[in-house]
């Protein structure tokens, strides 16, 4: 397993400053929030992208991949029911799934709970059928790229659909695509009633990511939750991807954060008899 971090945390500084101060902490991968990247993420030349992607490979960084996909966006919906938000929100992502190609990406990680969740007078089966659709279409052209989409379980509170890991598989078993995959993310698990273990066997088969923080939205390391078993488990199903850290509380400072959360998951990997 590798260990990276996304970029959110710095995303006042310049791109290049953030990546020096993911190597120092000692992160070998960066996900970025293609918000990050400027105000129109998908018109980025391509000029542009060889040097972001050279600017990371130059501090010993692999870019993993893209996540908060349709954060910071308008008029964007996964579920919609009106032809011109279906076309506009298809061909957004169609230009992030090409983003993380160019930029030498693994997956485009799909939380966005405002873009997901049932819209108004829509039952949630209908939403269901319509984001399988989307899914579905997302999933082809994400193959022909060469990326995974992984789709991420949200508790209710963020969102009404795709509340659980079992929610999950059962969307992508209905795909049925080998582009279309799932990310499980520690924070999200901590809600479920299912102990964290049980639903990494659960997810294992189609399992492409992992993005770890505390259920507290902090970083590793800076609450109650164990990473032990956690590893364990990865290890026990045979995962050796990425292992993201994804913070929403950057307290005492993203750099301490960054350092501290990099050192506790080396220390638990170790305990687990887990090799990053």
């Amino acid at each position: 397993m590798r260990l990276a971090m996304c970029n959110e945390g710095f995303e006042n500084e310049p791109l290049d400053i953030a990546f020096d101060r993911l190597a120092q902490a000692g992160y070998t991968g960066v996900e970025l929030a293609p918000y990050t990247l400027g105000p129109d993420p998908d018109q980025l030349t391509r000029a542009d992208r060889r040097k972001i992607r050279a600017m990371a490979h130059d501090r010993g960084l692999s870019i993993t991949g893209l996540h908060w996909l349709l954060a910071r966006t308008q008029g964007m919906h996964v579920s919609t029911d009106d032809p011109a938000t279906e076309k506009r929100t298809l061909q957004y992502l169609r230009a992030l799934t090409e983003l993380c190609g160019d930029l030498g990406g693994e997956v485009l990680v799909f939380g966005s709970p405002g873009q997901r969740s049932t819209p108004p007078g829509m039952s949630a089966e209908t939403a269901r059928k319509r984001a399988l659709q989307t899914f579905g279409a997302w999933a082809a052209l994400a193959e022909q790229v060469g990326v995974t989409v992984c789709l991420e379980a949200l508790p209710a509170e963020e969102t009404d659909f795709m509340n659980t890991t079992a929610e999950v598989v059962g969307l992508v078993e209905a795909v049925r695509s080998p582009a279309l995959r799932m990310v499980l993310d520690v924070k999200s698990m901590s809600s479920e009633r299912t102990p964290i273990p049980e639903l990494i066997d659960l997810a294992a088969p189609h399992l492409a990511y992992v993005q770890a923080n505390d259920a507290n939205r902090r970083g590793p390391g800076f609450g109650d939750t164990d990473f032990v078993p956690i590893f364990k488990a990865l290890g026990g199903v045979g995962y050796d991807g990425w292992i993201s850290v994804e913070a929403f509380d950057f307290s005492p400072s993203v750099d301490e954060m960054a350092a501290a959360s990099r050192q506790y998951l080396a220390t638990a990997a170790a305990e687990a008899g887990v090799r990053l």
